[in-house]
């Protein structure tokens, strides 16, 4: 199948605003597009790009004071497969783990691993270390919080989320991430474009969107605790150890959102 993706974000800055930006498509998808994911900003103003630790295509720009539009339209081809279910998949033992891997394992900015490891060992301690723990993990997170984007913030943390029982995408993410690594289990945090392709709409603004992956198998495998259902159509562009890593923009000083406007539509 294909895709067509992109973005319009406007800021507004009453002074010249540094920003980081991790908008374009992760370079594992690269090859799928069939137009170049470029960046473009209303104003011109110039910008440079890296790839950070994590592979994430970084663009780093001064913004002119005044309205900026951030924007990029693509087409990517896509397998139109639903994200991959393995039941017999089994979690590694620690010692076996690839050194790159065990980063994530560790307590993030907004993965409070000390606060509810006692809970996840309760929950979770006697289900078998394959598929089926971490599905339990996203049954739990899945039923515990409910979505709503009045309940967005940027402080709420994975503990925050479970005690409130409220949030979006990335709360739901990050307290799965949480109770897997918990549970020994390395769980990354994932952000991009994902629309409603083989499911009924939903009546709401088209946005990007956060899942997690797990370590599992010898391979990362796509877990999403919001929608707990296989979806097709995840384009990622970040990922990292939370949200923090995998931020679509950091302003470096006062930026003022105006029009947010996402587009992830299948092509007939």
């Amino acid at each position: 199948m294909r895709i067509r993706a992109g973005y319009e974000i406007t800021f507004e800055t009453a002074a010249p605003t540094p920003m980081l930006m991790l908008l374009n498509v992760r370079a594992e998808r690269a090859g799928d597009l069939e137009q170049v994911d470029v960046l473009k900003i209303s104003s011109g103003a110039p910008y440079t790009q890296f790839h950070d630790p994590f592979g994430n295509l970084c663009t780093r720009t001064l913004l002119p004071a005044g309205v900026n539009t951030l924007s990029t339209e693509f087409v990517i081809r896509d397998s139109g497969r639903p994200d991959p279910i393995l039941p017999t998949a089994a979690l590694a033992p620690v010692d076996t783990l690839p050194d790159d891997v065990i980063v994530f394992l560790l307590a993030s900015r907004y993965c409070e691993v000390d606060r509810l490891n006692d809970l996840a060992w309760s929950l979770f301690g006697g289900l078998p270390r394959d598929w089926s723990l971490v599905q339990a993990i996203v049954d739990y997170t899945h039923k515990r919080i409910a979505f709503g984007y009045h309940h967005a913030r940027p402080t709420k943390t994975a503990w925050d989320a479970h005690e409130e029982q409220t949030g979006v995408c990335r709360d739901y993410a990050h307290l799965a991430i949480t109770l897997c690594r918990c549970m020994n289990i390395p769980a990354r945090y994932c952000t991009g474009y994902l629309g409603d392709i083989g499911v009924p709409p939903v009546d709401a603004p088209m946005d990007f969107s956060a899942w997690f992956e797990v370590w599992i198998g010898g391979a990362w495998r796509t877990f999403d605790a919001r929608h707990n259902r296989p979806r097709i159509g995840r384009i990622p562009m970040a990922r990292g150890r939370d949200a923090t890593d995998a931020a679509i923009t950091t302003n470096f000083g006062p930026a003022l959102l105006g029009r947010f406007t996402v587009i992830t539509e299948e092509v007939a």
